[in-house]
Formats: structure tokens, C-alpha cells, sequence
């Protein structure tokens, strides 16, 4: 038993388990569990592929909207059909941190 509580503890300090979802970061493919965030995007209030929380500082990932040509990490076109991802804006327990930019959009 003193074991299995040791293993508990020491995984929930590395992230792992109910709350490794929050710790873990965009990569460095500029995707998020196999979802790629770049391309057409619609914002739903629910069963999102991914929740989003906007930050204006240390952010996992830097947005820019653009009306066409969405073909590049960080390039986001809103659409309200046919997406490529599907986002909810929350405010808490986000599954990444997002700021929004003018210019070189992608991963900090």
C-alpha cells in the first residue's frame, strides 16, 4: 500500500495521470495529442477537440488570424463550417495557452 501511494505521489509531481493532459506543451510539430493547430478553425461551446485559454504571456502557442492561406503553425481562419479543429475558449483547465499576435504566429 505505502508503494502504490509513493507511485501516486511521484506521478502527479511529473504530470501523469488526471492532470498530465494541462502539463503537457504543444510540440514542436505544432501539434497537441495528434491534432494539428494550424487551418481552418470554428469555435463551439461544446465537445471541443481542444479548450483554449488566451493568456498575453507565456503562451504555448502564438495565434494569428488570417482570411486565407491558413497553411502554416499558428495560422488560424475562423470558419462556422467545415474546420480542421474544433476550439472552446475557457477559462480555466485549458488544454493549451494561446496569445494572439500580428506577425510570426507558431510556437515560442
Amino acid at each position: 500500500m505505502r508503494i502504490a501511494t509513493c507511485a501516486l505521489v511521484a506521478a502527479l509531481a511529473l504530470g501523469v495521470g488526471a492532470g498530465g493532459a494541462a502539463a503537457q506543451a504543444v510540440g514542436k510539430d505544432c501539434t497537441f495529442k495528434g491534432r494539428k493547430l494550424w487551418g481552418k478553425v470554428e469555435v463551439v461551446t461544446s465537445s471541443p477537440e481542444i479548450k483554449i485559454q488566451i493568456v498575453n504571456s507565456f503562451p504555448d502557442l502564438k495565434v494569428m488570424h488570417v482570411n486565407s492561406f491558413a497553411d502554416s503553425c499558428g495560422k488560424w481562419q475562423m470558419v462556422t463550417s467545415w474546420p480542421d479543429l474544433k476550439i472552446q475558449f475557457v477559462t480555466s483547465f485549458p488544454d493549451i495557452k494561446i496569445m494572439y499576435v500580428n506577425s510570426f504566429p507558431g510556437v515560442p
